[in-house]
């Protein structure tokens, strides 16, 4: 929908602007035999693998997909196997498709940008582009080009060589920025034309199931948050005796140093029987302890 085109413009955009800043704050090619290959690919793909994991581990669908339990009651046919596999890839694909946004954005601004496949790749450049000095070693020529991303190492006769080789490497970087947008970009396009084309649903149909899906989760937040908000309550007036926001209140509850250190460990939650669990510590001690113990009134006149 409009919401995911949104969002995902957003994380492109500020992929784009992180890059920009990471390359002019942090990058600087060592300009070393051995060291650009590893230095420029790190650049390039660790920051991809980074946004790659954060977009797995942002969607709520992938925690849905880890978290989600088959009911016991359910039989287990070959159909329903069949009708779950299909689901998985589906719901796979999606959150693989919206993680990637922010990684390929990356590598695509970077390769368009140039610096860092030119730090990169710059000492396997043909040898016919280093005509200045033709009678140099294979290690000598290997360590003057690795030179050629620094122009203040780069000696004055090898000016000339040393624009050639940056300029072919710049127009093989932005070529391949630029396939990688084409590619992905069509990708995308036939992704939605096979979606829509096997999608039992009508073009309405669709958009009515997208519209109740958006409203439906919406409406589970606010009851989840209303619904837990009220069960806490519970707990809390069990405790204190009263909750927060109560007028008129006549007594508050004295809690028992024991009391007090029931509540206060370390919270896991804590399965009670077949269908039940224990949220926190005061949920467990509201369960089994009784609302006894020392009361104090609360005069309405001071």
């Amino acid at each position: 929908g409009k919401e995911v085109i949104i969002a995902n413009a957003i994380i492109a955009i500020l992929t784009i602007g992180g890059q920009q800043l990471f390359s002019f704050f942090t990058f600087s090619c060592p300009c070393h035999v051995g060291q650009n290959l590893i230095y420029g690919l790190a650049f390039l793909g660790v920051p991809a693998l980074i946004l790659l994991i954060v977009g797995y581990a942002l969607n709520n669908q992938t925690w849905r997909l880890i978290m989600g339990k088959r009911p016991h009651f359910e039989r287990v046919t070959a159909s329903n196997k069949l009708l779950k596999c299909k689901l998985v890839c589906f719901v796979l694909c999606s959150i693989t498709g919206r993680a990637l946004v922010a990684p390929v954005t990356w590598l695509a601004v970077t390769l368009i940008n140039g610096s860092y496949y030119i730090c990169a790749v710059s000492e396997y450049v043909p040898v016919y582009y280093y005509a200045a000095a033709p009678n140099v070693t294979a290690s000598e020529r290997s360590r003057i080009l690795a030179t050629f991303p620094c122009t203040q190492l780069v000696p004055p006769e090898l000016t000339r060589a040393r624009d050639e080789v940056i300029l072919l490497l710049r127009y093989q970087s932005q070529v391949a920025g630029w396939l990688l947008i084409a590619v992905v970009v069509i990708t995308v396009f036939l992704s939605y034309c096979l979606a829509s084309c096997f999608s039992p649903l009508s073009f309405l149909h669709f958009r009515y199931w997208s519209s109740y899906v958006h409203n439906e989760q919406e409406l589970f937040d606010e009851a989840t948050e209303q619904h837990s908000r009220l069960y806490a309550m519970q707990h809390v007036r069990k405790f204190f005796g009263f909750v927060p926001g109560s007028e008129n209140v006549k007594e508050i509850r004295i809690p028992s140093l024991r009391e007090w250190q029931a509540i206060s460990g370390l919270a896991i939650l804590k399965r009670v029987d077949e269908e039940h669990y224990d949220y926190s510590l005061l949920h467990d001690w509201a369960l089994k302890e009784r609302a006894s113990g020392k009361y104090l009134r609360i005069d309405e006149d001071p």
